[in-house]
């Protein structure tokens, strides 16, 4: 949804080119929305999803904690604001180096699931608590996750003998069930995976103390999505039937869901096409596409809601690609996308749900183009 904060910036300012504005209001009623939904439950916000400055000062001021990527995260984080003891390592594929430089800015809560990851931390962070990461199957989400993280559950458990053997604190196991997920019971079974490896670790000696629930929860793109009371009361549910009185720490990792409704980005149309005289639908290039910050658009996995001033006139399905001269740059093909007929060149569209993964994702000057400017308000 475009806001009449982000409709007054365009129109005042006028910026040049695609841009992304976020309006920061958002990011405060979703953050307010999480913390009212999961009072029990630590926010870690994804700074991938968006790491503009202002938005983590915000986050920080509000008393948010926070999941990184990388070094540079890490420094992100704690240049907003954040304290070490509120930062994870949240990357379970990390250089020993970085590992010894986020553990010397006092970062001690880091992610495995390997023995290998183990064995790295254990050399860099003497001592550090790490959580191992369990696969789960991404049934039901918009944007499933792959095998690239995470193990079996009974490796997890391997893993965390391991690491307390090399005198690590196993402090707990983590799962994403997938971003963008539409189903608020999908972390039931997670959950029975999690208190399966609390019991084994707790028969031989070793006793776990939190659950890293992940992120997944989304934000509405075209069609209508659960709101986050709606997966706190599921989720809590699940954790008390699993785990009974002796619910653990938890930890929740918002990225999307905390700042895709906040942003909104506007782009123009470059051209309107055929490819041949009897072709059912026309061509629409916007001067923005997947290497501008809408990669998300991949297999059409994301469709954003896109609003012209024309949308009250007859629609027609179209595909919609990007200016870039690489074939792979079509954001919406197989599903044709319906817009104005009366669509022409040079009018402006703003595409909704866009203040997640589309800054990050923009290339640096791919085809000269630059990459995607963010105002935040």
């Amino acid at each position: 949804m475009t806001t009449q904060r982000i409709r007054d910036f365009l129109a005042t300012r006028r910026p040049d080119g695609p841009c992304l504005v976020v309006d920061l209001d958002v990011v405060r009623d979703n953050f307010r929305a999480f913390r009212h939904a999961m009072p029990d439950s630590a926010i870690y916000y994804a700074v991938k999803a968006n790491p503009a400055p202002e938005v983590l000062r915000l986050l920080a001021s509000l008393g948010s904690s926070f999941d990184c990527a990388s070094v540079a995260e890490i420094e992100m984080a704690l240049d907003a604001g954040a304290t070490a003891a509120r930062i994870s390592f949240g990357n379970t594929i990390k250089k020993e180096r970085d590992i010894a430089r986020a553990h010397a800015l006092g970062i001690n809560l880091f992610a495995v699931d390997s023995h290998e990851e183990v064995e790295k931390i254990s050399r860099a962070a003497p001592g550090a608590r790490v959580f191992c990461r369990v696969l789960t199957d991404g049934e039901g989400a918009e944007w499933p996750l792959s095998r690239k993280f995470g193990c079996v559950p009974q490796m997890a458990v391997d893993v965390l003998v391991y690491a307390h053997q090399l005198g690590l604190e196993s402090y707990g196991v983590s799962f994403h069930v997938g971003s963008q997920m539409t189903k608020v019971d999908a972390w039931d079974d997670a959950l029975a995976d999690a208190k399966r490896v609390f019991v084994s670790l707790a028969k031989q000696g070793i006793h776990l103390q939190m659950v890293n629930m992940g992120g997944g929860f989304p934000t509405k793109y075209l069609r209508d999505v659960p709101s986050a009371e709606a997966y706190g009361k599921a989720i809590f549910a699940s954790l008390r039937a699993h785990f009974g009185n002796q619910i653990p720490h938890t930890i929740i990792e918002p990225g999307r869901g905390m700042v895709g409704n906040a942003g909104v980005i506007k782009a123009e149309v470059v051209l309107i096409s055929k490819k041949s005289d009897n072709d059912a639908a026309r061509w629409v290039f916007l001067d923005i596409g997947k290497f501008g910050g809408l990669a998300e658009t991949m297999d059409e996995a994301i469709r954003y809601p896109i609003r012209t001033e024309r949308d009250g006139d007859e629609m027609e399905p179209c595909v919609i690609a990007g200016p870039t001269c690489d074939s792979a740059d079509v954001l919406y093909e197989k599903n044709l996308y319906p817009l104005p007929v009366t669509l022409t060149i040079g009018d402006e569209v703003l595409i909704e749900g866009t203040g997640a993964y589309t800054t990050t994702y923009s290339a640096v000057a791919f085809n000269g183009f630059d990459p995607l400017k963010a105002y935040i308000i």
